[in-house]
């Protein structure tokens, strides 16, 4: 059999696209909870256009997202009927520490945790927590300027300790940022970067990134301290860049592009940032903001494992102008001729897959976790009530198989794979609903209106028979 006994099979949430309850049981306001639907929510998220509250009259989909808060012990279920192995999801900062700063907890979060994780366990479904995704408290961001200041390091510490304390026993797989890469692309959501006219944008960015490196050393330390038996692992936003043509200023360029998608995961595993990103940091008129005993503890506390999301390759032109752009809302690049593309202008690439997995495990030789990986698209229900999503499981088929040979043929260490939105969630880029990934139906528009019954799709049961056969039936 391809997939080691124990491998884990599920699905993957974030907190501020699943949840909702924005106000319940203490929670504070968060970023995410500043982008609304629409043409503004772009701007805002990569820090282009500042907002300081909720506009009235404006819609914000993390508001109640798809009430995960109110229905997670029948989400849960669904996921055991599935056959889930483990469950990706995240901890809200500010249901734990409503402004980021105070000295005690909000016991109500932490119990609401508490609650899933006992619930996963009860179904023999191991939880996989990433203590950060895509979530900063605004107080916090108001209060240092997001991730540029170096005291939000202590303040993320201290929420990573009391989760590591907290849930002892019950969490063993931790991650500790989602996708850091994106910091250098979506500042405000990955770091709560807002910039000043005039400001030296990448110094910012730089200076995020590696406070959230220190950060991330640090939770990693005492994760392992306060229990030895958790695994704990950093995570990128993956995808492998083709050169465009075989021209060489093509093939550097795609070389460039790869090495900047890996400088900060390079650093999480390795220990130390290499010298392509010093000296790309340097010709960018910026540093790294080393304090004394910054490198010593990033090379003493590297991560046990490597997570990552794919959902495809991108290609690479030493003069973009050649070709012409995909639509991918984030990482747009030159159209791939011979890829097909989803409905958003994502380009569909198994084999990507495979290489961009065999690429991570050259480069660090460390256990890889496949936490996010799925086809967006628009899902209708028939007259009958059946969601008929052939499209999705043609896509997670094609991919499964090429995580397969990565493993089979190619030797790779893989941990797990979690499909991402396995129930409906809003999309963090474009705040849709219509932009679906599930397994689980929601009933959920764009602009919140629906029941937010939940229905089974027929990639369910095909994913059902998957799992069973641990990835032998697909």
């Amino acid at each position: 059999m391809s997939f080691k006994e124990g491998f884990l099979w599920g699905g993957a949430t974030a907190a501020n696209q699943v949840e909702g309850g924005v106000a319940e049981d203490g929670r504070g306001l968060a970023n995410v909870d500043l982008m609304p639907h629409g043409k503004d929510r772009y701007s805002i998220g990569t820090g282009k256009k500042i907002v300081h509250a909720c506009e009235e009259g404006a819609y914000y989909p993390s508001h109640q997202a798809v009430d995960f808060y109110h229905n997670y012990v029948q989400d849960i279920a669904l996921m055991a009927e599935m056959g889930f192995r483990t469950f990706r999801l995240s901890i809200a900062w500010t249901r734990i520490f409503p402004n980021g700063d105070e000295e005690q907890p909000n016991e109500a979060g932490l119990k609401f945790y508490e609650n899933i994780f006992k619930e996963c366990k009860k179904h023999d479904i191991e939880p996989l927590v990433t203590i950060c995704h895509f979530d900063c408290p605004m107080h916090l961001i108001e209060k240092f300027g997001g991730w540029r200041d170096r005291k939000m390091i202590e303040q993320y510490v201290k929420l990573a300790r009391t989760l590591f304390t907290r849930y002892k026993g019950l969490v063993k797989y931790w991650i500790t940022f989602n996708e850091i890469n994106m910091i250098l692309h979506f500042p405000f959501v990955a770091a709560g970067l807002r910039f000043n006219q005039n400001e030296n944008e990448y110094q910012a960015m730089i200076t995020a990134a590696h406070h959230e490196l220190v950060a991330s050393a640090l939770a990693t330390r005492i994760g392992h301290e306060i229990d030895p038996e958790n695994r704990i692992g950093c995570m990128l936003a993956a995808g492998t860049y083709y050169p465009q043509t075989c021209r060489p200023e093509d093939y550097w360029k795609a070389l460039c592009d790869n090495r900047e998608s890996y400088m900060f995961i390079d650093v999480q595993s390795k220990g130390a940032y290499p010298s392509y990103a010093l000296k790309w940091i340097e010709q960018n008129h910026a540093h790294v903001p080393f304090e004394k005993g910054d490198k010593e503890l990033l090379q003493d506390n590297t991560v046990d494992f490597i997570s990552f999301s794919y959902y495809s390759s991108r290609v690479s032109s030493a003069d973009p102008k050649n070709g012409q752009q995909t639509e991918s809302n984030i990482f747009a690049s030159v159209i791939n001729p011979f890829l097909e593309s989803s409905e958003w202008g994502w380009q569909i690439d198994p084999l990507g897959f495979r290489i961009t997995i065999n690429e991570l495990y050259d480069r660090y030789q460390k256990p890889l976790f496949v936490v996010e990986n799925g086809l967006g698209a628009k899902d209708t229900i028939a007259s009958n009530g059946a969601i008929q999503d052939d499209y999705r499981i043609d896509y997670l088929r094609k991919h499964i198989q090429a995580m397969k040979d990565a493993v089979e043929k190619d030797g790779v260490d893989l941990i797990g794979y979690t499909t991402w939105g396995c129930i409906d969630l809003i999309s963090n880029g474009t705040g849709e609903m219509e932009k679906r990934y599930g397994f689980i139906y929601v009933d959920r528009d764009n602009l919140g209106n629906g029941t937010l019954k939940r229905i089974k799709k027929k990639s369910f049961y095909w994913y059902k028979d998957v799992i069973a056969s641990n990835g032998e039936i697909l």
